[in-house]
């Protein structure tokens, strides 16, 4: 299973990023919001989802790349949904930031939702209903927060690695994941141990 791919940004379009790593160029199905944060950039890092689908006339295999780990996480999110597709979850995330997409599910805005090309009513309802106690519980809605208008994000090494050492220590990943969340929006420079150490008096 591919994780991220990092490399030389070859090609780019609004809607594709070829990286090459290893003398091998990949593909990957991307969102606006992928597309504007690598503009410009000459190597970048993009987080995985990979897609097989089978039983059809052809099988096909696809790549879909994003720059964090908080966009991809909600794509799978939104692919879990009854009547969300690949291409809609990716137009969701193309019309919507990450952190725009969490306040509306967190707040029941299915007007913004259906506003979204191919999103009917139903659908936007669906999703709110699915997806609101989920990405709450995993603290996606955590980690993107937005201060004075501009989008920003935890320390994602840090807090990997905080969350992996909790998990070491018997704590679940998700309420550790919030947490931890919690402890770097407000102080976002502390090293691991001291994450963790604080972390360890708030788990309950």
């Amino acid at each position: 299973m591919i994780e991220y791919i990092k490399g030389a940004l070859t090609e780019l379009t609004p809607a594709l990023a070829v990286v090459e790593t290893s003398g091998v160029g990949y593909a990957l199905n991307i969102s606006l919001n992928t597309y504007a944060a690598i503009q410009g950039k000459t190597d970048v890092k993009l987080y995985v989802h990979e897609s097989l689908v089978t039983g059809g006339r052809d099988d096909s295999f696809t790549l879909y790349g994003f720059y964090s780990k908080q966009e991809r996480d909600l794509y799978r999110q939104l692919i879990t949904v009854s009547g969300v597709g690949a291409n809609t979850a990716r137009m969701i995330l193309s019309s919507l930031t990450p952190s725009e997409l969490c306040n509306v599910i967190a707040n029941g805005d299915e007007r913004l939702l259906k506003a979204v090309k191919g999103i009917g009513l139903k659908t936007a309802q669906r999703i709110i209903v699915d997806l609101k106690d989920k990405i709450l519980s995993l603290g996606i809605a955590d980690e993107i927060k937005v201060a004075n208008g501009v989008q920003t994000s935890v320390n994602t090494a840090v807090k990997d690695e905080a969350v992996s050492a909790l998990s070491m220590l018997g704590f679940s990943p998700a309420p550790s994941a919030k947490v931890v969340t919690a402890i770097l929006t407000e102080q976002p420079d502390l090293p691991v141990e001291q994450v963790v150490k604080l972390a360890l008096k708030q788990i309950k």
